[in-house]
């Protein structure tokens, strides 16, 4: 029997979204899977060709791309940063919709006018997207990389604004901080090994267009 096929999940918010889209493909993971306080990282299906992992949302990227897992579910703000050539993205499953913006604390936004910006300092962790960015607009970028509490950065003097995903705007709102540019609309997206798409299609191509159907189905519902 061929090794099971890998699907690699992020932890936090999607997770809850992607049960559906599973129930839908016809994946049913252990009980286990669901728990956010497991520590496990890797977990059996109800079918014998398929495993999880569930992996940090930029890991995810990291293990589809060297074949260690086949299949993956990512935010396409994971692919803006890193555009692995060795990833192919054949489905956005309609999930975990944010938006990549720009913040600044709210006094500052009051007189400033991003129109006007011609360096800023940034605290991101997406430097890459950053940078691409603020050089189509003519303006420098210098990025501070920070892989959490994003929002204490403009307060502590680290930076002046911030680059982070936002979705209600709560945590911005609860810091001290408003949006002032939204750089790309984020969902997460079905990512495949190119690899694995070419030597194992009879087992990839199928969960591809399982995964298409169970979105499609989930966005009509």
């Amino acid at each position: 029997m061929a090794e099971p096929i890998i699907i690699a999940i992020p932890k936090g918010r999607i997770l809850a979204e992607v049960m559906p889209l599973f129930a839908r493909a016809g994946i049913e993971p252990e009980a286990a899977f669901a728990d956010e306080d497991s520590r496990a990282l890797r977990f059996a299906t109800n079918r014998a060709d398929i495993g999880l992992i569930r992996v940090r949302a930029f890991d995810v990227a990291t293990f589809v791309a060297h074949g260690a897992a086949q299949l993956g579910i990512v935010g396409s703000d994971v692919l803006m940063e890193f555009d692995y050539s060795e990833l192919y993205a054949p489905v956005d499953l309609g999930i975990g919709h944010c938006r990549l913006s720009v913040a600044e604390p709210r006094e500052l936004a009051e007189r400033d006018d991003p129109r006007d910006w011609s360096h800023v300092r940034v605290a991101t962790k997406y430097p890459n997207v950053t940078r691409r960015h603020f050089e189509a607009r003519g303006v420098q970028a210098e990025c501070v990389k920070l892989n959490g509490a994003m929002e204490i950065a403009p307060v502590l003097g680290l930076s002046s604004r911030i680059v982070d995903l936002v979705s209600s705007g709560r945590t911005l709102a609860e810091n001290g901080l408003v949006e002032v540019e939204t750089i790309a609309e984020v969902s997460a997206r079905l990512i495949v090994n190119r690899a694995a798409f070419k030597t194992r299609a009879r087992d990839v191509l199928p969960l591809i267009e399982a995964f298409r159907e169970a979105a499609g189905a989930n966005r009509a519902a």
